[in-house]
C-alpha cells in the first residue's frame, strides 16, 4: 500500500505525530532548516531584486537524499513544519527539493500536536502560502543588509568583531537611553505626614494620611501633596496640633478585577521571567517541548500545549466550553461567569493567525503530569495552564472603603473653618474569583503598599477623633528602573518592535555580544553597548530607532497580506539606507579619530604623548606614535584599581607579584613571571564564602545566558551560589553573617537576609538604616 510522507522539523514531533496518524503515513524530520545563507557574505543580489542566494546547511545532504527518495514512492507529502512565517519559509525549501520527484506537496498546519489537532490538519490541506514567505525572505534580506553593511562600520571605527542588527541595535538603543536616564536622575526629597487618630465613641485607633492642604503651594497636580523639606513638614505638624478632627465622609464602592487574558509569546516569557526566574530563550526552549510532545504514560507521546508563537489571544470554542465545564466541576458554579470571556486584539498589528498559549486539554492538570514532567517543564506548564483557566473564571471582588477626615479650627464665632484633609483606604478581598487560581501579587509588593491601612468596621460619618500621635516619613523619589528581560520584551512587543519568535533572541544577543550584563536579572549597558549605541543613533538614527523598525515590521505583514511586494519593501529601504552609508564611509577616518581621546600622559618608553584608544578588553592608553612605539596599559583609574585588587597577592608558584589582566572573559590576575609561570587566579569581592567559611566569593558568569551570578572560589568542592550579590553585613535579626543586595520598585535598593528575609534599606553604599 501507497503511504503519503509527512515532513515536520523536529523528531520529537515526528514520532508524536507518527502515533496519531498510524501505518498509511511515514512521518519524518527535517531537523529544522535544510538550507540557509551563507555566514562568508551578504547573499542579497542588489542587482537582481534583492534575490537571496541559499546554500544547503552542511550535513543536511543526506536528509535531502532521504526525502527525495520517500517523496518518488509516496502518494501525497504533507509539510507540516511549524505554523508560522519561518516554518513557511522551511516548508517552500522542502517542497522545491522534493517537487521534481513528486508534485503532489500540500502543507499542513499543527496548531496542537494531538490526536484532534493532527487529524484536523491532515483532513484540510493547504498550498504553501508563498506571500508568507515572501514575508519571511524580506526580513532576512533587511537584517541581512544592516547586519552586513553596518557592522564593518563599526569594525572600521572601533575594532573587528562588533555586530549591529535591525532590531537588536533598537533595542540596545532603549537599554542605552534608560541608562543615561539613571545617569541623569537628580533624587528629589520630600516627605509625607501620618497621623494615629482614635475614635472618641469606639475606642478605635487608625492610621491616616495627609492628601490635602488648604495652602495649594502644597498641592501637585491634584496628586498627594510633595512636601519638598523637613522644615515644611516640622511647620505642617505644629499647625496640625492645634486642629479638631472628624470623619467627614465615607465611601465604599465594589472594585471587580476582570482576569488576565491568556498567554501570548511575549506575555509568557515576561510571566515566566517574573515568577519563575526563567530567561526567555529557556522559556521558550520548554515551551517547544511541551508543543511538540512529551511521553506521559498511558497516553503516550502527547502534545501538552499549542503553538507557542503567537500574539493573539484568541481561544477555541471547543477550549473555552471544556474550560467551563472544568471550572464548573472543580471549583463550582460561582466561579463561571454566565458568558464565556472573550478577549479582544491587543493591537492593530496583532497578526492573530494562532490560538493563544493554552494547554491541549484543561483535564491534563499539573497534578496529574507531576511524575511525567521534569521540575522546569512542570513549572512551566502549571503557569500556561493556570493563567488559561484563569482567564475563564469569574472576576474578583474586592470592597473598598475610603475614609476622608477633615481637620478644622475653632473660629471666634464658634464654627469650624476646613485646613486640610486626611485620607485612609482599606480594601478586603469579599470574593476571590480567579485570583484564588492565578494570584498577580509578589510578597514583596504587598510590604510596599503605603497608603492602606485598616479602618475600624464600627467608625460612623461625623464621629469626633482625638489624635494620638502624628509623625512625618522621609521619601527620595527613584529613577525609572533598569529594564529587565521581562521588561524590555514588553517594551518591545507595546513599541511593535520584532515578532513573537525574535523577542528571546533579541535579548539573549545583546548579552551574549556583551553590548548588554545581566546583573540581578537587570539589565546595565556596558561601556563597549554604550559606545556602539552613541555611533548607531548619531549616524543611522533614520534607521536605527523605534518608529521606523515598528513600520518596517507593519510592511512585513502587509507582504504577508498581498498589499505590498517584496521589492517595493526592500527599495524603499535600501536606496536612501545606501546613498547614507555611502556618504558616511567617506567620513570613517574622521569618525574613527573623533573616538580618540588626547591625554597629557607622557610614554615613559619614547616620550610621547598617551592616547585613549578601544581595544577588544575595552578602552585603554596607547602611544600615539604607535606602531613604532607599542606600548599600552589600562586607564588612570583602573591602574589604581588594579593596583588594588593586585595589592599584597602573590603567585602561589613562584611567589612573583600578581597583576591584573584582562581577557574576552573579563578581568583576572595573572602571574607578572609570564610567560614564564603562566598562574592565573580569579579576583573575588573580598567575602569569606558563607557556606564552607574557606573560599571567597566571586562574580561568574553563565556560559549559555551570560547571567551573573556569585560562587565560591572553591567550587566544585563547596557549591554555594546566588543570584544576588552577597554583602558582608551582619542581619541583627537572626546574626547570619552576610546579607543580599535587592531591589524593587517601590523600595529601590535593600539588603535582604536569605536566612530570616529581614529587610534593611540602603542609603548610601557606606550608611545602612534599618527599614
Amino acid at each position: 500500500m501507497t503511504k503519503s510522507l509527512v515532513i515536520v522539523e523536529s523528531p520529537s514531533k515526528a514520532k508524536t505525530i507518527n502515533k496519531y496518524l498510524g501505518k498509511k503515513y511515514k512521518v519524518i524530520a527535517s531537523v529544522g532548516h535544510i538550507k540557509n545563507l551563507p555566514k562568508s557574505k551578504i547573499s542579497v543580489d542588489f542587482e537582481n531584486g534583492y534575490e537571496l542566494t541559499y546554500e544547503t546547511i552542511p550535513g543536511k545532504e543526506k536528509i535531502i537524499d532521504e526525502m527525495k527518495e520517500l517523496s518518488s514512492s509516496s502518494d501525497k507529502i504533507f509539510i507540516a513544519t511549524d505554523p508560522d512565517r519561518e516554518g513557511e519559509a522551511i516548508a517552500y525549501d522542502i517542497a522545491e527539493e522534493v517537487k521534481g520527484k513528486n508534485p503532489n506537496i500540500y502543507r499542513v498546519l499543527f496548531n496542537e500536536i494531538t490526536k484532534k489537532g493532527v487529524e484536523e490538519g491532515i483532513n484540510n490541506p493547504l498550498k504553501i502560502d508563498e506571500k508568507l514567505v515572501s514575508s519571511q525572505q524580506a526580513r532576512r534580506a533587511l537584517d541581512r543588509i544592516v547586519g552586513y553593511k553596518v557592522s564593518p562600520f563599526l569594525w572600521k571605527v572601533i575594532y573587528y568583531g562588533l555586530s549591529a542588527g535591525r532590531v537588536q541595535s533598537v533595542a540596545l538603543r532603549l537599554i542605552c537611553e534608560r541608562e543615561e536616564e539613571i545617569r541623569k536622575f537628580i533624587p528629589s526629597e520630600y516627605w509625607s505626614i501620618l497621623a494615629n487618630f482614635k475614635d472618641r465613641d469606639k475606642n478605635k485607633v487608625f492610621e491616616s494620611k495627609l492628601i490635602s492642604k488648604n495652602d495649594t503651594s502644597f498641592k501637585f497636580n491634584g496628586e498627594d501633596p510633595r512636601i519638598k523639606e523637613e522644615k515644611e513638614a516640622d511647620e505642617i505638624l505644629e499647625d496640625l496640633k492645634h486642629n479638631s478632627f472628624k470623619v467627614s465622609d465615607i465611601i465604599k464602592r465594589e472594585v471587580k478585577r476582570n482576569p488576565y487574558p491568556p498567554f501570548t509569546t511575549s506575555s509568557l516569557q515576561q510571566d515566566s521571567s517574573v515568577r519563575l526566574r526563567f530567561a526567555p530563550k529557556k522559556t521558550m526552549m520548554l515551551a517547544q517541548k511541551l508543543y511538540e510532545g512529551i511521553d506521559i504514560g498511558e497516553e503516550g507521546l502527547t502534545g501538552l500545549i499549542t503553538y507557542m508563537r503567537t500574539d493573539s489571544t484568541r481561544l477555541s470554542e471547543d477550549a473555552v466550553s471544556e474550560a467551563r465545564g472544568f471550572i464548573k466541576e472543580r471549583f463550582g458554579k460561582e466561579f463561571l461567569p454566565k458568558e464565556p470571556k472573550v478577549y479582544s486584539k491587543k493591537k492593530e498589528n496583532t497578526q492573530d493567525a494562532h490560538e493563544a498559549i493554552r494547554p491541549t486539554s484543561v483535564y491534563r492538570t499539573p497534578e496529574s503530569l507531576k511524575d511525567d514532567l521534569t521540575p522546569d517543564l512542570l513549572r512551566l506548564y502549571d503557569l500556561i495552564w493556570k493563567r488559561f483557566v484563569a482567564c475563564q473564571m469569574q472576576n474578583s471582588v474586592s470592597d473598598q472603603i475610603t475614609l476622608l477626615i477633615d481637620s478644622f479650627s475653632e473660629s471666634k464665632n464658634g464654627k469650624g473653618h476646613n485646613v486640610d484633609q486626611f485620607r485612609t483606604t482599606d480594601s478586603t478581598i469579599k470574593f476571590k474569583g480567579f485570583l484564588g487560581l492565578y494570584d498577580d501579587v509578589f510578597e514583596e509588593e504587598k510590604e510596599d503598599t503605603e497608603d492602606e491601612f485598616a479602618i475600624p468596621e464600627e467608625i460612623e460619618i461625623g464621629d469626633l477623633l482625638d489624635l494620638e500621635e502624628f509623625f512625618k516619613k522621609q521619601h527620595f523619589t527613584n529613577p525609572p528602573p533598569r529594564y529587565t528581560e521581562s521588561s524590555l520584551i514588553k517594551q518591545l512587543d507595546n513599541l511593535g518592535i520584532g515578532r513573537p519568535s525574535t523577542y528571546a533572541m533579541i535579548v539573549s544577543t545583546i548579552i551574549n555580544r556583551t553590548y548588554s550584563d545581566l546583573i540581578e536579572r537587570k539589565l546595565y549597558a556596558t561601556e563597549l553597548g554604550e559606545a556602539v549605541n552613541r555611533l548607531l543613533a548619531s549616524h543611522f538614527s533614520d534607521v536605527i530607532n523605534a518608529k521606523f523598525t515598528a513600520l518596517m515590521e507593519e510592511e512585513l505583514d502587509k507582504i504577508a497580506e498581498g498589499e505590498l511586494t517584496y521589492k517595493k519593501v526592500l527599495d524603499d529601504f535600501y536606496l536612501p539606507f545606501n546613498l547614507d552609508l555611502e556618504h558616511l564611509n567617506l567620513k570613517t577616518k574622521d569618525i574613527k579619530e573623533s573616538l580618540i581621546e588626547k591625554t597629557d600622559i607622557e610614554c615613559e618608553k619614547c616620550g610621547g604623548k598617551m592616547i585613549i584608544k578601544w581595544g577588544r578588553n575595552g578602552r585603554f592608553l596607547s602611544c600615539n606614535k604607535y606602531p613604532k612605539c607599542k606600548n599600552a596599559k589600562p586607564l588612570p583609574g583602573e591602574q589604581q584599581e588594579h593596583q588594588e585588587l593586585a595589592e599584597g597577592k602573590f603567585c602561589n608558584l613562584c611567589g612573583a607579584p600578581m597583576l591584573v589582566k584582562s581577557s574576552k572573559y573579563g578581568k583576572f590576575l595573572g602571574c607578572s613571571n609570564y610567560p614564564e609561570c603562566k598562574n592565573i587566579l580569579p579576583i573575588t569581592l573580598g567575602i569569606k564564602c558563607p557556606k564552607c567559611k574557606e573560599g571567597e566569593i566571586l562574580s561568574r558568569k553563565a556560559l549559555k545566558s551570560k547571567k551573573t551570578f556569585y560562587g565560591c572560589t572553591r567550587y566544585p568542592d563547596c557549591d554555594f551560589i546566588s543570584n544576588s550579590k552577597p554583602r558582608e553585613t551582619k542581619c541583627e535579626m537572626c546574626g547570619s553573617s552576610y546579607m543580599l543586595e535587592k531591589y524593587s520598585k517601590k523600595k529601590g535598593e535593600f539588603l535582604e537576609c536569605p536566612e530570616c528575609k529581614h529587610k534593611v534599606e540602603i542609603e548610601s553604599k557606606d550608611a545602612v538604616i534599618t527599614a
